[in-house]
């Protein structure tokens, strides 16, 4: 075996904040020039702290593997990957990097606005080390992945948000780096290119390349990934196989809680206000029977009209797996074509006895108008566990599955 594509030793980062800069007219400046010698040296403020966002990260990671990056936000994902990267330098420790390196941080990293997209593709290409006739060669393949060759010649500033970030993605999937360092900006995407990417970032990883992903969905960690690395506090917790790393996490983030609220931003349009347990006996509660039903309480706010404003929310399993995915389209599809009245609603779902297994759950809460926009996001909305109350149900010993369902079957004796 070679060596490692990426070496990480101690790597730390540490910032400054609430420090405040001072910019000064020219005579300002001349005068504070000349009275120097009679000051004092100004001390920081008290106002002012050093922050750790990395503290003693080490890993190491071999050509072909996909890293997933997990952790809560202000983990330290984001600062990881912009040193890995070399956009910016760690305070202490060092990162060996082998390799041509394409990342895709946030949509506009690498990209001149005021140039076409043709011209920013040639351009992201030399910055790579690519010759010119590499890139060319490349040309078609990216635009055709984009889907933006109606646009190829204009300016990207005139480019939606969605047209920014397929371009980008392309340019920096196909431009054949040995590592390919994705932040999550695909959520911006819609789903189709969603799945276009991760089928695009696999293609990467056979072809023995290395990726490194950062992302808040397990299910897409898990099924992308086959190494993990969990920050907390800019620290390393868990690192290894993806399937114990993303159970650490989900564990992390389990603290029982039948019952939360949010604060919505003012400007929001949608947004959740709290969510809630309610057992077969109205209580709230985090802990339900396995052979009982309970309700899900869902409290939102809507500002002005939204026309086809969907909500949702998806089940997690203790390992990080969607167990389920709910929206309030599926018992009516025409609220798909209907305008979401303005007010203070809350939506009541059902769920039933004999259909969990017993375990840890949480519930994340989605509110978005299908393939056009993402209103509001809550990745932990309550946690909560089914218990194995001893029915005869439960009795049969343990079942492989996600879910345990109670089907009804019917047996008839032939002649």
């Amino acid at each position: 075996m070679g060596k490692p594509a990426i070496e990480a030793y101690r790597i730390s980062k540490q910032y400054r904040i609430g420090e405040t800069v001072a910019y000064y007219t020219l005579s300002e400046t001349l005068s504070r020039l000349a009275s120097a010698p009679f000051r004092r040296r100004k001390r920081l403020s008290d106002d002012t702290q050093l922050f750790w966002a990395l503290r003693d990260v080490s890993f190491t990671l071999q050509h072909g593997d996909v890293l997933g990056v997990i952790g809560k936000n202000g983990s330290g994902k984001s600062t990881l990957l912009k040193v890995l990267s070399r956009i910016t330098e760690p305070t202490e420790g060092r990162a060996i990097v082998r390799g041509r390196v394409a990342s895709l941080l946030e949509v506009g990293t690498g990209f001149h606005f005021e140039l076409t997209g043709r011209e920013n593709i040639f351009l992201n290409g030399s910055i790579l080390g690519m010759k010119r006739a590499e890139i060319a060669r490349k040309f078609d393949e990216i635009v055709a992945f984009a889907e933006v060759e109606k646009f190829i010649d204009t300016p990207v500033k005139h480019y939606s948000s969605g047209m920014f970030l397929r371009l980008a993605f392309a340019v920096a999937a196909h431009m054949e780096p040995e590592i390919l360092i994705v932040d999550e900006v695909l959520a911006v995407g819609d789903a189709a290119f969603q799945r276009k990417s991760l089928g695009k970032m696999s293609q990467v990883a056979d072809a023995g390349r290395t990726v490194i992903f950062v992302s808040h969905n397990m299910p897409t960690v898990l099924r992308l990934c086959n190494v993990g690395l969990l920050l907390s506090s800019g620290r390393v917790v868990e690192q290894g196989d993806i399937q114990s790393v993303v159970s650490a996490y989900v564990r992390q983030g389990m603290e029982l809680a039948g019952e939360r609220h949010f604060e919505p931003a003012a400007n929001a349009d949608l947004a959740f206000t709290a969510v809630r347990l309610r057992d077969c006996r109205d209580r709230i509660s985090a802990q339900i029977n396995l052979s009982e039903g309970a309700f899900v309480e869902i409290d939102y706010s809507v500002r002005r009209p939204i026309r086809a404003a969907q909500i949702a929310f998806r089940l997690y399993n203790s390992d990080g797996t969607c167990v389920l995915t709910s929206t309030d389209f599926d018992s009516e599809p025409s609220r798909y074509e209907a305008v979401h009245p303005a007010g203070k609603y809350t939506a009541r779902i059902f769920l039933p006895s004999n259909y969990l297994r017993d375990g840890s759950y949480y519930l994340e809460l989605v509110a978005q108008v299908p393939n056009v926009r993402l209103l509001d996001h809550v990745q932990n909305g309550i946690s909560f566990e089914v218990l194995d109350d001893g029915t005869a149900i439960s009795q049969g010993g343990a079942r492989p599955g996600v879910i345990a369902p109670v089907l009804e079957w019917q047996i008839a004796a032939k002649a």
